[in-house]
Parts: C-alpha cells; structure tokens; sequence
C-alpha cells in the first residue's frame, strides 16, 4: 500500500514490489495508489496490480472495500493507513516502527525499526519484508506505458526539467540557460519540462522561448516517452528524477535540500545511467528524521521556503561547470557500456 506517497516516494516503493514479486513467484500483489500515478502501472511492472485511491472519493474506498481479504499488508512510509488495511481485511499487517501519534500503529501486527545505518529510502521501504535484496532493475523490468501521441522534438536532444516539489529545489534561471547554451554546443536541442503550472516558470528561464517547452502540457506516461527518446535528462531532485530511472535515459539529479544517500539510486537502481550532484557541506542539512523516524545518519532538510534563512544556497551553489562534469562523465559510462553491449 502507498497511498499517500507522491511521485518521488511512491518509485521508491519499487525495490519492495520487485523483493515481493521474487519472495512470492505465485501471489497476487496489489499495489494501492493515488490517481494521477495509474498510467505507469497499466503495464503491470513486476505482475503488479494496481488500484486507484483518493480519500475523498469515495468510489475508490467503496471498490477496494468489495474485495476479498488480504493475507499481507504493508505499509511504507506513513502508518495512517494502517486503519485502510484492517477494513480492507488484511491478516497481518507490516510496517515500520516509531511513527507519531501511537494511534496510526495501533492496527499493525508487525513493526520493523529502521537502520541504523545510512540506506536508501528504497532498501528502507524493501526491509519491510524478509529476505535476500532483489535483483538491480534494469529498464525492461518496468515496460513503458501507452500514453496519448503527442510531437517529439525531430533532432537529437536534452530534456531540462526545471520544476521541483519546492522552490527551494528551483536552479537558478541563469543556471539553465548557461547549461541549455552548452547543450546545443554539443549538438543537442534543448526541450523544457515541468509539471502542472510550473510553465511559468520555464517563461522566466527561456523569456524569449528559445527553445520548445512541453511545461504542464503533458501526463506522467507522455512525460515517460519525452524521456525515454532523449540523450540526456536534468532535473532537480524531485519525482520525475525518480521517473527517468525506470526509462533509462541518461540523467542528472540536482540534489540541494536531499541527500543522495537518502534519495538516490541506492543498490536497487545501481545499474542505472544516472548521476547525483549536490554542495556537500550545507550547515542546515541538519535533520534527522524521514517520515518522523529519527536517526542519526539521516541528513536533509525539510524546511518550508519561509523558513529557509540561507536563501536555497545549497541549490545557487550548484555550479554549472560541476553539473557539466557529471554529464561528461555518465556519457562517458554511457557510451562504454554500450559498447561493451555491443549496441
């Protein structure tokens, strides 16, 4: 179950479906997710069954509420839904330890504490269940999802994503261009992307429009396909950086407020063409905790931009040159492996 989960955090849950789908060849698992996350599940990764929810629609409580039992449940992330799996019938019901308030674990017959050591979100939500790690994904694990045609670009090129969860994961508009104008010096077009409203924001990196913008035009399965075509995908840490590991593109993940010892690829998505680049010593990267768990080895930075008293520096001190570097350098691994494959 990951209901509640947003884009990023819901990806993350895929370690956990592929250990499931290898510990129990046989079973039926379902997967209960929002709405707007559906198209990426129609192909069924992992033989993975998904079901829509929506708290306040109560069609897709009542649908799920007609099923038969479940003999396991488990919840990553937020124990609330723990009370949706007692009434949806599940005999046992995992999930980990040291939520708040106590009320949201009471349902729950099993609670598994977090490491003590430093782990990716995926290997924490994957230690829910028992067992040797899955195998690392690589993208033919996930088919790609029918979605609406829509017009690529007809050259080669470079999709910048320029949206994020929070203006505090925003690259600085001059940043963009910088990286966009090197781009097309090494032959690529250059193509903006964003989620729903954030074409805004493209018009204040690209006023003069210098380059096409597919920004709030396209859905979760279309932005897929605009990846997957690509030489090169970068995007600030947010979901559609956890999107493109499925597709196999090239990617470059600009962390700030995160960590990619948190929220990076971990071991599951070892084998993938990505890389990470952040300011490593930021003082305010100072919590610990991640859905409320504390440790001492979680460093990220939560904060709403009202309380941000550096003014996002841990995302202005992102370089270009530093971002150019790790795109030299994953093409370079790209183009060996390749290869070695012999594509």
């Amino acid at each position: 179950m990951a209901p509640h989960l947003r884009l990023g955090d819901a990806l993350m849950v895929t370690p956990l479906l592929a250990k499931l789908r290898a510990r129990y060849p046989a079973a039926e698992i379902v997967l209960i997710t929002p709405l707007p996350m559906m198209p990426l599940y129609e192909t069924r990764p992992y033989g993975v069954i998904a079901w829509p929810y929506h708290p306040r629609q109560f069609e897709t409580v009542a649908a799920m509420l007609r099923q038969d039992g479940f003999d396991l449940a488990i919840l990553p992330g937020d124990n609330r839904h723990s009370w949706l799996a007692r009434a949806l019938r599940a005999k046992w019901i995992v999930a980990h330890a040291g939520d708040s308030p106590v009320v949201k674990s009471w349902p729950i017959d099993e609670l598994v504490e977090y490491p003590q050591t430093p782990t990716a979100t995926g290997e924490i939500f994957s230690a829910l269940v028992p067992g040797p790690e899955p195998e690392a994904f690589t993208p033919g694990d996930w088919p790609k999802p029918a979605c609406t045609p829509f017009a690529l670009p007809a050259r080669p090129y470079a999709v910048l994503h320029a949206g994020a969860s929070t203006p505090l994961k925003f690259w600085p508009a001059q940043n963009w261009r910088q990286l966009a104008q090197w781009l097309g010096a090494q032959g690529l077009d250059v193509v903006w992307s964003g989620g729903p409203g954030e074409d805004g924001l493209v018009r204040e990196i690209d006023p003069e429009g210098q380059h096409q913008s597919y920004a709030g035009r396209l859905d979760l399965a279309q932005i897929w396909h605009l990846m997957a075509q690509a030489r090169l995908f970068v995007s600030p840490d947010t979901g559609v950086a956890h999107l493109a590991r499925l597709t196999g593109v090239p990617a470059v993940a600009l962390f700030g407020p995160g960590a990619p010892a948190l929220f990076g690829r971990g071991k599951f998505w070892r084998n993938t063409p990505c890389a990470e680049v952040m300011v490593e010593d930021m003082p305010c990267r100072d919590q610990d905790d991640l859905f409320k768990r504390r440790r001492p080895w979680i460093r990220r930075c939560g904060r709403a931009p009202r309380q941000c008293h550096y003014n996002a520096r841990c995302m202005a001190g992102l370089g270009v040159a530093q971002v150019i570097t790790a795109i030299g350098r994953l093409w370079a691994a790209h183009e060996t492996l390749a290869a070695a494959e012999g594509r």
